[in-house]
């Protein structure tokens, strides 16, 4: 493969398989030298060339995993036609709904071997996805009605950390029926703050979602 020539196919093939790999085998049971063995002859070289560390590729690895959601939830907080409630709820159904979702539980990534990774998605939440989409939609459900909280940023934090954490089945090792109950406290929650934006097609995708990790884990 002509490297020099096609740089960003270069870059993806080395991003494809650490992901699988990183996903497999855990970022930290996952060396440089596994990663070269599965690019069809590209050499260390190669990797270092775009690269300059293991890290540097988790790096572009998450950052390439939270783009398209970033850009997901950017399209539905800027739109003019749902009030901030049905903002939340879209986000919630397009989120599980997001065909990566099935490649990464069908995967059975284990994040006890994936600190790294785990790590990554606590910041993302926290850092990028709360303060600059998920706010914005509750000061506007505020604004509208819709939404009722004196506590915006705290209350979007708590809703994306146990929406991406708390009720992550391939964190937890969760069952689909443990994934249930979780769902319904979840649900309890959301609707002691007003908001009823979860539904039954929600629960039984995510129940799938769990069923697919408990039956590709090991």
């Amino acid at each position: 493969m002509a490297r020099n020539k096609h740089p960003e196919e270069t870059v993806n093939l080395i991003l494809d398989v650490a992901f699988r790999l990183f996903m497999e085998k855990g970022y930290e049971h996952t060396s440089i030298q596994d990663i070269i063995n599965h690019l069809g002859g590209l050499s260390k070289g190669a990797i270092y060339h775009h690269f300059k560390s293991k890290e540097d590729i988790l790096v572009a690895v998450t950052d390439r995993m939270t783009a398209e959601s970033n850009q997901m939830l950017a399209v539905i907080r800027d739109r003019t036609d749902l009030n901030g409630q049905e903002k939340l709820k879209m986000i919630f159904k397009e989120s599980i709904n997001r065909p990566v979702q099935e490649k990464i539980f069908t995967v059975a990534p284990d994040f006890h071997n994936n600190p790294k990774l785990l790590f990554s998605l606590l910041h993302d939440t926290i850092e990028e996805a709360a303060p600059n989409y998920i706010v914005p939609i509750i000061r506007q459900g505020i604004a509208d009605g819709s939404i009722k909280t004196d506590f915006p940023e705290p209350l979007a934090e708590l809703v994306l950390l146990a929406a991406n954490v708390w009720m992550n089945p391939m964190i937890f090792d969760s069952t689909a029926e443990e994934s249930y109950r979780k769902f319904m406290v979840f649900r309890q929650m959301l609707q002691g703050f007003g908001l009823d934006i979860v539904d039954r097609e929600m629960l039984e995708r995510l129940q799938e979602l769990a069923f697919i990790y408990q039956k590709n884990k090991q």
